[in-house]
């Protein structure tokens, strides 16, 4: 069977725009979707004594999409955004999420937060600590303008349990 020159092209011209819009479409999550930030602020402290923990990462993480079809699979999560607390154990996070994040919030408005010990043993050490921050009855603030939804805070304590030998 035999194409003529005419089909031939018309078939990849539609191929390529196809192919082109594809593309666009992918990157339209930071630029045309509503997208807001979103702010956890707190206090880490030991479990055990209620004293600060200076040094705790404190982190925004990402559920990757789905697992290649080559090779070993990703980290479940990817850092979005990381902080550490201060001396007096205190923390103030902040990112923004775009609509287009759906791996960001699940039904409940929730968001994964990561609590970890960088520092060695400096001030001890401590078991890492996965929170699921509920945004629903968030603060907000920050006037909403174009996409632009403003600012939900939440305040969160944190209790981390000391690692004993």
């Amino acid at each position: 069977m035999q194409i003529n020159r005419r089909t031939f092209l018309k078939r990849m011209n539609w191929a390529l725009a196809s192919g082109i819009g594809m593309l666009g479409f992918v990157g339209c999550e930071e630029y045309d979707s509503p997208y807001a930030d979103y702010t956890v602020k707190g206090e880490v402290v030991n479990k055990a004594t209620g004293k600060p923990i200076e040094g705790i990462q404190v982190g925004y993480y990402s559920h990757l999409g789905p697992y290649p079809m080559y090779g070993p699979p990703p980290a479940i999560y990817k850092s979005k955004a990381s902080v550490l607390t201060n001396a007096k154990g205190e923390f103030k996070l902040t990112d923004r999420f775009y609509a287009g994040e759906s791996y960001t919030f699940d039904n409940n408005r929730t968001l994964p937060v990561h609590v970890q010990d960088v520092d060695g043993g400096k001030n001890g050490l401590f078991q890492s600590e996965v929170l699921q921050v509920d945004f629903s009855k968030a603060k907000h603030s920050g006037k909403s303008k174009g996409w632009y939804n403003g600012e939900y805070t939440v305040n969160v304590n944190v209790e981390l349990t000391e690692i004993t030998n």
